[in-house]
């Protein structure tokens, strides 16, 4: 049986893979941890290696939590490396992602904008149904503000430029957040969401690639 670890999106938890079918292997979720002061994004994902016990993991991570998959593989031996609504390299971020970024929007919103959610993050996550909406709205309430940030930063700094070898990328093509045209698997109508909304086709591909 196969070690996988799950993870989780940015401000997300275990919540996003609950929909996943993957019986057929042992899981494990990474956990966030707090990040410590100035801490870069390769330091932070050193430390989430000591959750990792298996000599050669699979790793799924999903939108941020991708990233961190890639910075991780490389510090350690990875058996594969799946991306899901996520990139692989800086040049993958959306140039209208950075340039926000840039302006410190994340610092200058209240905490409110971020812990509520709203049409916008609706629109750009793909959010479909009211149970999507209840299961963002949990997420935004649980997330901690400080991490949020730092992820954000994290995000639009990025300056990985090495695709992983034994890396996959699994994309919706209405991915809106992260639109990416490149992937090696496309979920057609696929959102940012799709984890949650589109499950059971991401579970099909899953099989096929575990």
């Amino acid at each position: 049986m196969k070690e996988v670890y799950l993870i989780p999106g940015l401000g997300a938890d275990r919540r996003v893979f609950q929909y996943l079918n993957l019986s057929e292997h042992s899981i494990s979720h990474i956990s966030w941890i707090e990040p410590l002061p100035n801490e870069s994004i390769e330091q932070y994902a050193g430390r989430l290696t000591e959750q990792i016990k298996s000599p050669d993991p699979i790793l799924i991570g999903v939108s941020f939590g991708g990233m961190i998959a890639v910075e991780i593989a490389k510090q350690i031996k990875a058996n594969k490396i799946i991306l899901i609504s996520s990139a692989r390299t800086q040049h993958e971020i959306p140039l209208h992602f950075k340039l926000l970024g840039r302006t410190g929007i994340q610092n200058i919103l209240p905490a409110s904008w971020w812990k509520r959610p709203n049409r916008l993050l609706y629109y750009f996550f793909g959010i479909q149904t009211v149970q999507e909406r209840a299961l963002l709205s949990e997420i935004l309430r649980d997330t901690d503000l400080r991490f949020l940030k730092w992820a954000l930063h994290q995000i639009v700094h990025w300056k990985n430029e090495l695709t992983p070898e034994n890396g996959i990328l699994i994309h919706g093509s209405a991915d809106r957040l992260f639109p990416n045209s490149q992937a090696d698997i496309t979920i057609p109508g696929g959102g940012h969401f799709m984890i949650v909304n589109r499950a059971a086709e991401i579970s099909a591909q899953l099989k096929q690639i575990l």
